[in-house]
């Protein structure tokens, strides 16, 4: 457990605030609010995720950097998007994979909003031709996939999510014990956990403790798209 906790009530005010207030001028007013209340608190979270990550998995970073770490930037990309806020309403972190510049990869992710915090691992919206492998592998390795996710343990801790097809993909049996799984557009699972938690001394031990959850699930799709583990 941490000595100290990362986030306050003060954080969840900020996110809470700039839902309201979803505008330039306002954020350019408050920005120091959420250097401090939001990203400096995040920032050092990740750089405590780095050793605990470690061993879960040797292979994947916490990497607490101010550009191009594990923090997602609070700034949303508008250019081809309906939605023109141009600010995130969470504050998001992803533990990635040692080689996720050069392929596709599973991660681990972190979500801070008021209301709806939780910590996710898995694949979301992969293209075409990763989605084929882990179908095959699917096809090819049931037992292990239902081993790692469907589980007594894994099912009372994880809700799976994301889009899946109405129909199950052309080429593929239609019989098949996992064909609810081989239709998922989307390989995520997710735990939730409360303002209270996020804002205690407890966080920590919980983001550790739901990515070692996730990790039976994070090591096969790892191991469908050929990535050590």
């Amino acid at each position: 457990m941490s000595s100290t906790a990362y986030f306050d009530k003060k954080s969840l005010r900020f996110l809470h605030d700039l839902a309201l207030n979803n505008d330039r001028v306002w954020f350019a007013e408050n920005k120091q609010r959420y250097e401090e209340t939001v990203r400096q608190p995040y920032l050092r979270l990740i750089a405590d995720m780095v050793e605990p990550l470690a061993k879960i998995s040797p292979h994947f970073r916490a990497d607490p950097r101010t550009q191009g770490g594990s923090l997602f930037r609070i700034y949303r990309d508008t250019r081809f998007a309906g939605d023109k806020r141009p600010y995130k309403t969470h504050a998001g972190a992803r533990f990635f994979h040692e080689r996720h510049r050069e392929v596709a990869a599973p991660s681990f992710y972190l979500h801070i909003e008021p209301s709806a915090c939780f910590v996710a691992g898995g694949l979301w919206h992969p293209e075409s031709a990763t989605l084929k492998r882990i179908r095959e592998f699917l096809v090819e390795n049931p037992s292990t996939w239902k081993k790692a996710v469907h589980n007594k343990i894994f099912a009372q801790r994880f809700g799976l999510g994301g889009e899946s097809l109405t129909r199950p993909p052309r080429g593929y049996p239609v019989d098949h014990e996992l064909i609810e799984d081989i239709k998922r557009k989307d390989f995520i699972a997710a735990e939730a956990f409360s303002d209270k938690v996020a804002c205690s001394t407890e966080l920590r031990d919980v983001v550790v403790a739901g990515c070692k959850g996730l990790a039976p699930m994070i090591d096969y799709l790892c191991a469908a798209l050929d990535l050590e583990f």
